[in-house]
């Protein structure tokens, strides 16, 4: 018997993407890394028979080495593999440290935090820094890639991007190849767009800095916001 044929809220896969990945049991995140049961137990059956073997335990599943595991029947040597392998990934993800991330408190951090992806561009691109409450950056993308003279943002896939990560507050950037700093019609036309659309939305545009090679210009800075 496959997950295929269990009912759909006991389908770990199902339910993983239905409902997220904490709406699953020990047993059916065991399950969906077995990837199949044996000919009489499910794989979320023979799941909990292996974790019931350690009192439940995930750091007692993981002094099992692949010869103790392939006593379960269902088993092989490819699924011990599997488990052995996903509980050290887990291992090591506990043992690194969360990096620090860069806390914007000024246009010049925003700067610093950009131009290395801006510099020394022969067109222009925009980009996007996406913030938490406390100002820190949680993702930095790259939104459009334009020609010589311009790239413009599509300002649906910026606030899709922004939710996607829960941001509260977003940076805007783009360079100009010219070296001219001076924002042009345009630069300031979607600036207006993009805070309007974030206020709707409740996330913030904190800034728009148009890069040169060695300088910039920040619209908050100049009042242009």
């Amino acid at each position: 018997m496959s997950i295929k044929f269990l009912a759909e809220d006991d389908r770990p896969r199902e339910k993983f993407m239905l409902k997220g990945k904490n709406s699953l049991s020990d047993s059916e995140l065991l399950a969906i890394i077995m990837g199949s049961g044996s000919r009489d137990e499910t794989a979320v059956e023979l799941a909990r028979k292996i974790l019931a073997s350690v009192e439940n335990s995930w750091h007692q599943l993981s002094l099992l080495g692949v010869k103790e595991l392939t006593k379960f029947k269902g088993v092989g040597e490819v699924k011990a593999i599997c488990i052995a392998t996903a509980l050290e990934i887990g291992r090591r993800r506990a043992a690194q440290e969360v990096p620090d991330r860069i806390q914007i408190s000024s246009s010049k951090d925003a700067f610093d935090a950009l131009k290395l992806h801006l510099q020394d561009l022969r067109t222009e691109e925009f980009w996007a820094l996406f913030l938490n409450q406390s100002n820190k950056v949680i993702h930095t993308a790259q939104l459009t890639q334009g020609g010589i003279n311009q790239s413009i943002v599509d300002i649906r896939i910026l606030f899709k991007t922004a939710l996607e990560h829960f941001a509260t507050g977003i940076i805007v950037s783009h360079n100009h190849p010219s070296g001219n700093l001076k924002p042009s019609s345009e630069d300031i036309n979607i600036t207006r767009k993009i805070k309007d659309a974030g206020n709707l939305m409740n996330i913030q545009l904190l800034d728009h800095l148009i890069l040169t090679q060695n300088s910039y210009l920040s619209f908050a800075d100049e009042g242009l916001l």
